[in-house]
């Protein structure tokens, strides 16, 4: 958002080597002297003594105004409390920081964040739905008695078939993602401001940058699926061998490790996208400086995070998943001891509900970090935290940075 204060990419960042924001010595008011000398505006002396201990007693005078005039603890003190206008104190956030301030947005700007994931997670639930119930072919079952090369073969056909039958959930799903991380970002860099956003103005501000996310995404995507051909090719050309099926497997797993390392570099490439307004390639490279350096630390957080999403996928499905299954066939034993079930209208409507309600939470939730942990790598690179204090009014940040 280059038009709001705060978020625009600065021309030379710390990423680049350089130390914006940091303070510098002032210089002498007359000129005389080099720089970096205190200002001849001194405190008046005799304010203040050595510390000693016949001056800590009960009997001691109380300490004079200006120099020392509250007691201090071991050392210089508490630092002052950080600005915060929003959702996030305006420092280098921890952990548990970022993860409340995307909880913290959801629950402030309740209308707005439910509002679009809410409705996104309903249309796409209902394509996906409808395409699973009218498109899509029946899926491979595998013969438990087979075994060799029928086993194999039954195995490949079946993965093949699970891959085309998930193809266009991926795909919908993708869509809905892109859809809901552009205008929760939005919604999110105005939390944290303090600012509040409809879902009209969160939709406008969003929607000229839906294409150049559509074009990220798919170019990671393609770099990814790229790196596991390669990974993979060399095993598959040897044919089902043992020493192919070996060679394959260490290939995925190399493939997978580079993938992953990737990932994580390219993670702060969407906000950078959205909020900075730049082209694809740009955001790459300002998500891969961002990273740098934070990479285990980025991973951890998005560890974490897709952890408590998993947690309450599993929270939410199981029991939605029960009610489907009893209310579709005969009963959960049945489900259990068939080989296929063939689940008719009942399971696919619970389990589409079950499915909307996790979207619903798990959209804004992931959003919010990737967009807090992209502002919290550049308070620590760049004191962005000094331009939002501005942006947000709080006083004392009147004079901009040089």
């Amino acid at each position: 958002m280059n038009d709001s204060p705060g978020w625009a990419s600065p021309g030379s960042a710390p990423s680049d080597g350089q130390e914006t924001g940091i303070p510098k010595p002032s210089r002498p008011v007359d000129g005389n002297g080099p720089a970096g000398q205190w200002s001849p505006a001194q405190p008046p002396p005799g304010q203040w003594s050595p510390p000693s201990a016949s001056g800590t007693g009960p009997g001691a005078p109380p300490p004079p105004p200006g120099w020392g005039g509250t007691p201090q603890g071991p050392g210089w003190g508490r630092a002052p409390m950080a600005a915060k206008p929003g959702v996030i104190p305006l420092r280098p956030l921890g952990v548990g920081e970022i993860l409340d301030g995307a909880v913290s947005t959801m629950r402030t700007h309740w209308r707005t964040v439910l509002g679009i994931s809410l409705t996104v997670s309903v249309i796409a639930e209902i394509v996906i739905i409808l395409v699973q119930r009218y498109l899509l072919p029946e899926q491979k079952s595998v013969d438990p008695n087979a075994t060799g090369a029928e086993a194999l073969r039954q195995a490949a056909d079946s993965a093949q078939s699970q891959l085309i039958t998930s193809a266009p959930s991926t795909l919908i799903a993708m869509i809905a993602t892109l859809v809901t991380t552009s205008v929760l970002t939005v919604v999110i860099s105005r939390s944290v401001l303090g600012r509040g956003v409809t879902l009209p103005e969160a939709w406008s501000e969003a929607r000229p940058r839906l294409l150049p996310l559509l074009g990220l995404t798919l170019l990671l995507s393609l770099m990814s699926a790229a790196i596991m051909a390669v990974g993979l090719l060399p095993g598959l050309a040897l044919g089902g061998g043992a020493a192919g099926l070996a060679l394959a497997f260490l290939g995925f797993i190399a493939a997978c490790v580079v993938v992953l390392w990737l990932m994580i570099r390219f993670t702060l490439a969407a906000p950078a996208l959205m909020l900075e307004r730049q082209s694809v390639l740009t955001s790459l490279r300002r998500s891969a400086k961002l990273v740098k350096g934070n990479w285990w630390r980025t991973f951890g957080i998005l560890a974490l995070t897709y952890l408590l999403v998993i947690v309450l996928t599993l929270i939410i499905t199981i029991p939605f998943g029960i009610i489907a299954v009893t209310l579709d066939s005969d009963g959960l034993s049945e489900f259990l001891s068939s080989s296929s079930a063939d689940f008719g209208w009942p399971f696919l409507i619970v389990t589409g509900i079950g499915d909307v309600i996790i979207s619903t939470l798990a959209y804004p939730f992931t959003a919010g970090v990737m967009a807090l942990l992209y502002v919290d790598q550049r308070i620590r690179r760049e004191a962005l935290d000094l331009d939002l204090a501005r942006a947000a009014g709080v006083p004392g940040y009147d004079t901009p940075r040089n």
